[in-house]
């Protein structure tokens, strides 16, 4: 007994050590990545914050083109920057550093041309929302909104493979000091044009655009200022070598991502379908996902982390330690998210005053707190888990959960909900909450049944059909 109680203490020792360096290592990327995501995000935020104090109409417009219209674009975007966050991962893990600046390159061509595709989405928003049996007031507010915040779709483009590019190589805090400055001047932008000079939407939509340009450019020049002599070289004709496999691995990322952000998007539609004032109900829920998502940014800090370590340790060969950093990403993003949900429980009478005046809107939103929290909980669990996918390369697989869980199950549930038993916003709410519930457990029980030492071997095959020694390194 003596013996066995010895080993067991060992064990528990050895476990202790090792969660405690996988938890630096995994700190040492979700920290800094936790509050780029929260800062940039923090851009629309704002946004909403101080278009909050125009009127109904302008929230609601706001709250139409970022839920639906930039959801639409953005979701599209980040998931086509996604397969950088997998090759660039397992490309550092094999110690093929010479090919990040390629896969870099290669992404910047994919989603370049993805935001021109985007464009006139962006330019017929107006009839586009109407046809979508929104109301014509917002419709046509949201419409001229959209025309003036084209740039930032463009500065998406940009953004969100460069990103990958540094996360890749746990180059992260610059990207965060870089966002910091950039939200302070958004801050003073929109008092400036918001509200000292009262130019209204136009002056949010320009102070939009010139943040996310300053974050842009700020990381260019971070990219050739020399701090990657072996990643960057340059740009080169070989990023347009192997593209037609890069394009399938970007669409199968953008596509398990859109699946995941145009849930939101259709939450918001059939919201706006609501016979009664549903310009209210767009006001409430626009305020709660934008609580949700910023909460959510915690996640997405720990989605990068884990990301880059599962596919660092599988380029690498490692699979046990890429399975022991899922499970310690996971525990660490929950406990997060049961402070969060605590918070907004006790919160929940407050903070709709933080973003409107108007008592009809509070009392929406506060009717909304309990399954607002419930959806916190779950949103610091699933977008972990996601990582993960990205991580391992399983885009394609969850992209089929997603649909499945959300557009089969949830959505019918919330317009079920909503309008057949007349039960509103909540309906619609409860019905999404289901449909996240439901993949939450899916993805869980994916994930504990992998077969990591497979995994391993199918990154190293991944690098090797996407270029991984196609590229001589350059000394």
């Amino acid at each position: 007994m003596g013996v066995d109680r010895e080993r067991m203490r060992g064990r528990m020792m050895r476990l202790r050590e090792m969660s405690w360096e996988e938890s630096k290592k995994m700190w040492k990327i979700a920290g800094p990545a936790i509050l780029t995501s929260v800062l940039q995000f923090s851009i629309g935020f704002v946004t909403v914050a101080f278009v909050g104090h125009l009127g109904y109409v302008e929230l609601a417009a706001v709250a139409v083109v970022q839920n639906i219209v930039e959801g639409f674009a953005f979701g599209l975007l980040l998931g086509m920057g996604s397969a950088l966050e997998t090759l660039c991962g397992q490309a550092v893990g094999a110690r093929q550093i010479h090919m990040l600046g390629i896969y870099l390159q290669r992404s910047w061509i994919i989603t370049g041309f993805t935001a021109l595709a985007l464009t006139p989405i962006y330019v017929f928003t107006s009839p586009i929302l109407k046809l979508l049996r929104q109301a014509d007031e917002i419709s046509e507010v949201a419409g001229r909104y959209c025309i003036w915040v084209i740039p930032q779709l463009f500065a998406y483009a940009v953004n969100f493979p460069l990103q990958k590019f540094f996360q890749s190589q746990t180059r992260v805090w610059v990207m965060a000091g870089i966002a910091a400055a950039a939200l302070a001047l958004h801050v003073l932008l929109n008092w400036v044009l918001v509200t000292k000079l009262g130019y209204g939407l136009g002056g949010a939509a320009i102070a939009g655009n010139i943040s996310w340009w300053v974050v842009n450019l700020a990381q260019l020049v971070y990219l050739v200022s020399g701090y990657f002599p072996n990643a960057w070289t340059g740009f080169s004709l070989s990023a347009f070598r192997s593209l037609a496999a890069f394009v399938n691995l970007s669409l199968a990322s953008a596509i398990m991502l859109c699946l995941e952000l145009w849930y939101y998007t259709a939450v918001i539609l059939l919201v706006g379908s609501l016979k009664t004032k549903p310009e209210i109900a767009v006001d409430a829920v626009s305020i709660c996902m934008n609580l949700e998502l910023w909460t959510l940014m915690v996640a997405i800090g720990f989605n990068a982390a884990v990301s880059v370590r599962v596919s660092n340790e599988l380029g690498a060969g490692r699979p046990k330690v890429a399975e022991f950093s899922v499970v310690v990403a996971v525990s660490m993003s929950a406990l997060f998210g049961i402070l969060f949900t605590a918070a907004v429980l006790i919160a929940r009478n407050h903070f709709p005053k933080l973003f409107t005046d108007k008592p009809e809107v509070i009392r929406e939103t506060i009717k909304l707190g309990y399954l607002l929290a419930a959806t916190i909980f779950l949103n610091s669990i699933q977008p972990v888990l996601h990582g993960v996918a990205i991580g391992a390369g399983w885009q394609s697989l969850v992209a089929f959960v997603n649909v499945g869980c959300y557009y089969l199950f949830g959505l019918p549930i919330g317009a079920l909900l909503g309008y057949k038993f007349k039960l509103g916003v909540q309906g619609i709410w409860s019905g999404m909450l289901a449909g996240t519930l439901l993949q939450t457990i899916i993805l869980m029980s994916i994930t504990y049944r992998t077969n990591w030492q497979k995994e391993a071997f199918q990154a190293e095959e991944r690098l090797q059909t996407w270029g991984g020694q196609s590229e001589p390194q350059r000394s």
